[in-house]
């Protein structure tokens, strides 16, 4: 999928939203967003999702990198992680909800159950719920994937805690907004709403 301009991105929110521009002409995109991987990469992607949620960045990627330690030459596949035993998951920092998400997705991705080479001719809604089929992913890492591993531009995660104390932040509200306020804020927003959350977590981060 081709991205768009950072240009046209901020010039849309400039005009659109001044308080998110504020924040987001400061945004480098490249911090946020990398180029979508081919659909082999895609299960490792939702491992990497699984294992993050709920967590900060920095212990996210602490488990992730011992998990990558249980493959050899650190290559994640669903066909050795199905026959890693959930002690070994447990050990390297994952509670043992996740070592048995990542089990289903791995047992799921064997089987062949998840349509991973159509996932980016999908819509957003039948992504979100092809992958909800697998256990441990919900609404939150189905977004994720939407934003990080196919790159779409327009999504935003009413269940992610960041984004709502970053709306709380930017836009000076006593409170985090609830579905109804994020939804009025980030519908002037459209078809941009991906990069509007970057602006959000970058707040939150600085």
């Amino acid at each position: 999928m081709k991205r768009t301009s950072p240009a046209k991105v901020k010039a849309h929110f400039k005009k659109a939203d001044p308080k998110i521009y504020a924040v987001l002409k400061n945004v480098n995109f490249n911090d946020w967003y990398k180029e979508p991987k081919g659909h082999g990469d895609y299960f490792v992607h939702l491992c990497y999702e699984i294992i993050s949620q709920q967590l900060s960045g920095k212990a996210a990627s602490t488990i992730i990198g011992r998990f990558d330690q249980l493959f050899p030459k650190k290559k994640v596949t669903a066909v050795r992680l199905v026959k890693i035993p959930d002690k070994k998951l447990r050990a390297v920092g994952m509670s043992w909800s996740k070592a048995s998400f990542v089990k289903d997705l791995a047992k799921k991705t064997v089987k062949k159950e998840i349509a991973y080479s159509k996932l980016h001719e999908m819509t957003n809604e039948d992504v979100m719920a092809e992958l909800i089929k697998v256990k441990g992913i919900g609404p939150w890492t189905a977004e994720m994937f939407l934003m990080f591993a196919l790159g779409r531009e327009d999504v935003f995660s009413h269940a992610d805690l960041g984004l709502r104390n970053g709306m709380k932040r930017v836009y000076k509200l006593k409170e985090a907004p609830d579905v109804k306020k994020a939804d009025k804020i980030t519908e002037k927003w459209k078809p941009y709403r991906s990069y509007g959350c970057f602006a959000l977590w970058h707040s939150v981060d600085n």
